[in-house]
């Protein structure tokens, strides 16, 4: 297994899922793939690329996701593991499988949170999406 992606969403249990991410690829001499879906951005009616103070919050925003990002890859470096990380935006669950298949990902880990069945039913449970069309074997950590 030369390629592992593992896919983060900027929250408190990303620590959690980097941490089996990293077992997983020193275990098996990967590479790991840090990833993260941003917001895509918003399209207005009648402005090409938005007002300027969304613009300028979203650009902020971005920032700070790469540079957290940045830090995440750095640390594992920094403990041998070989990381890299990557700022997308798109579709979430487009986005996951185009990525894991440029990089050659022989998996893809992810956290899921505990939703009740009602967020299940109506909501965009994205990991249980990722599970039913992937053809890349996939590590669900949970988070919650």
């Amino acid at each position: 297994m030369k390629n592992i992606m593992v896919a983060v969403d900027m929250e408190a249990g990303d620590q959690k899922l980097l941490d089996h991410a990293s077992a997983l690829a020193s275990a098996l001499g990967s590479k790991l793939w840090i990833i993260h879906i941003a917001a895509a951005e918003p399209d207005f009616v009648g402005f090409d690329t938005g007002p300027k103070y969304i613009r300028t919050t979203l650009a902020q925003e971005l920032r700070e996701e790469h540079k957290e990002l940045h830090a995440y890859s750095e640390k594992l470096k920094q403990s041998g593991i070989n990381a890299e990380s990557l700022l997308l935006q798109g579709p979430t669950i487009d986005t996951i499988f185009d990525e894991a298949n440029k990089l050659g990902a022989d998996m893809i880990v992810m956290g899921s949170h505990r939703h009740n069945f009602l967020k299940r039913v109506f909501g965009d449970d994205i990991s249980h999406n990722i599970i039913r069309q992937s053809t890349i074997p996939i590590l669900i950590v949970p988070l919650t």
